[in-house]
């Protein structure tokens, strides 16, 4: 009896594996507003109110590839920040890349159907660089500004805290008055800089520490030398 309530719960331990953003690593922190200047945009209070400070969860990830996926493969970084506010959660998910491969939504599903492993033998594991991501790619050429970034050195980011962030998507932000105004999110590494890897160093590195920055994350925030951004906006009034 002893042993099959263990192995039952053996069996049913494991947690279903995300689509896409599968391997990541998270930290907690705080957010805190300079001045109260973007009041003239928005009525959010952490956005507003520079005596707030206001709790984050940060998720980093790949995109391809599954759990157990080397860090430093050649992929776009997931970069989401949960700010626990005083008004309700507000999540704010992005990339490390300001631009996305597709602009129609439905699409979605083909594109990480496209840039997953072939199906008849599952290879490549965490890499876009088999026959049917470049045929998606082909015949969709709002792709390429995205392909650029991926094909450059912030594919490749040396650790999490030398990486940018961005929303990628546009958003809306509304003031007291109910004026909007459209706004993209940047994510600016305040302390080190954006820095990359060299091809040649992903490779090694996966084969000798495939944690790579996951560790680097874990070890960095146990020495107190925790990452640091700077959160800026892009606006754009919406007439």
């Amino acid at each position: 009896f002893h042993f099959r309530e263990k192995m039952t719960h053996f069996d049913h331990e494991r947690i279903p594996e995300r689509v896409v953003h599968a391997r990541g690593s998270a930290a907690h922190g705080v957010f805190k507003v300079y001045d109260d200047s973007l009041k003239q945009f928005t009525r959010a209070k952490f956005l507003t109110d520079p005596s707030l400070e206001t709790p984050t969860f940060t998720r980093f990830s790949t995109v391809v590839g599954f759990p157990g996926s080397a860090d430093t493969v050649r992929d776009v970084r997931g970069f989401a920040t949960k700010f626990y506010t005083v008004e309700g959660n507000y999540d704010l998910v992005g990339n490390n890349m300001p631009v996305f491969f597709i602009q129609d939504a439905i699409k979605f599903p083909d594109l990480v159907h496209s840039i997953k492993p072939q199906p008849h033998h599952e290879m490549p594991q965490a890499s876009a660089a088999h026959d049917n991501f470049w045929d998606f790619i082909s015949l969709t050429p709002e792709s390429m500004h995205q392909i650029f970034w991926v094909m450059s050195d912030r594919a490749l980011p040396r650790s999490y805290a030398m990486m940018e962030g961005f929303g990628v998507h546009t958003f809306r932000l509304v003031n007291e008055q109910g004026v909007g105004h459209f706004v993209k999110f940047h994510w600016k590494p305040a302390v080190q800089g954006v820095h990359s890897l060299t091809g040649d160093e992903t490779q090694k590195i996966a084969g000798k520490d495939p944690d790579f920055t996951r560790r680097g994350l874990w070890e960095s925030i146990e020495m107190g030398n925790f990452p640091e951004y700077e959160l800026g906006i892009q606006i754009i009034a919406e007439s």
